[in-house]
């Protein structure tokens, strides 16, 4: 097992995904964000059914992040309850850890 980790989030549009997605990057707090925009969620909200176009976010980062991801994602996020939901990847190469690992070092 490796400490990367895959979170899922999504936004309204492809826009807001990109300047979510570039802040999280520049700040460290994911060292890649892939957008998967064409996205259409259908949910419970409220009581009320919704469906809703969406744009989702893969952001990779480490372990050791999520707390800062998580509450930073919170600050930028245009939902009042973003989705925030992280994976363990079963298997990753060495070579991508240690990217994912450079991109995501504290700066702080």
């Amino acid at each position: 097992m490796s400490d990367l980790r895959l979170v899922m989030s999504t936004v309204g549009s492809a826009r807001q995904a990109k300047e979510l997605g570039r802040q999280l990057v520049e700040e460290g707090l994911a060292a890649c964000v892939t957008l998967l925009p064409g996205c259409v969620s259908v949910y419970r909200w409220e009581e009320e059914m919704q469906e809703e176009p969406e744009c989702l976010l893969l952001i990779k980062t480490l372990d050791e992040r999520l707390d800062d991801l998580e509450i930073r994602l919170g600050q930028l996020h245009p939902y009042e309850l973003p989705e925030f939901l992280a994976l363990e990847p079963a298997a990753v190469s060495d070579g991508y850890l240690g990217w994912v690992q450079a991109a995501c070092r504290k700066t702080s």
